[in-house]
């Protein structure tokens, strides 16, 4: 299987250590711009499978990069999760709006970004993509669609796999009622919020082994989460 090239976009040399290594420990080649100048020099040479793209960069600011990048027929579809101190929701609205596909606030878990980088390329170039999603001792093998937890076997329905391959590829992020109906139904299913919370009781009592703690998280009036770290 080709080996997916990632470009990394940063200008923080700490930043950069911490991604370049997490993804290279999963099989990604990486090559790192420190500039956004540097950044679109790249792209014309060697179109990469997906950018991590910092918002504030020397030359040439990420969202201007994102701009160029999305006006260009040859790189309109390469995935671009934007990389960035800023957290509030316009900043983050308009990053999605000039076209990035994901979007990630400092400081963020480094298994987190490598759980969206794989995401991001199942969804846009799924022979790209690993095969196998790990979080928090369970694993999901997509290939032969198996779970394990703590080298357990775990049996789940097909809605349940599909519930949990969705939480799987985000997480820490709460996601509402709704958002997992649109993910794990589809949008144009007629079916009632209260069907993700039983199906989110069947996935728990699933994973629910000796010695070991629930991994999904309720956040009243928001919704569900894969989160072991709290």
């Amino acid at each position: 299987m080709k080996q997916p090239l990632i470009y990394i976009v940063e200008d923080e040399p700490a930043q950069v250590a911490v991604l370049s290594y997490n993804l290279e420990k999963v099989g990604y080649q990486i090559v790192v711009a420190d500039d956004g100048e540097r950044a679109l020099q790249l792209v014309e040479e060697i179109e990469p499978d997906l950018i991590i793209l910092d918002w504030m960069l020397p030359q040439v600011s990420g969202i201007e990069i994102c701009r160029r990048l999305r006006a260009r027929p040859e790189t309109r579809r390469v995935p671009i999760i934007m990389l960035t101190a800023r957290g509030e929701e316009g900043d983050r609205v308009r990053g999605l709006e000039t076209g990035a596909d994901d979007y990630v606030v400092k400081p963020y878990s480094p298994a987190e970004m490598v759980a969206r980088v794989g995401a991001l390329l199942r969804r846009s170039r799924p022979g790209l993509a690993d095969e196998t999603l790990e979080y928090g001792g369970i694993s999901m093998d997509l290939a032969q669609r198996k779970v394990t937890r703590a080298g357990q076997p775990i049996h789940l329905g097909p809605t349940e796999y599909r519930l949990l391959l969705t939480l799987m590829e985000r997480p820490r992020r709460v996601l509402s009622r709704a958002q997992i109906l649109d993910l794990v139904w589809g949008r144009d299913v007629d079916i009632e919020d209260r069907s993700v919370d039983v199906h989110i009781r069947r996935l728990r009592k699933a994973l629910d082994l000796p010695d070991t703690l629930d991994p999904i998280r309720t956040v009243r009036g928001a919704g569900y989460a894969l989160d072991m770290e709290n």
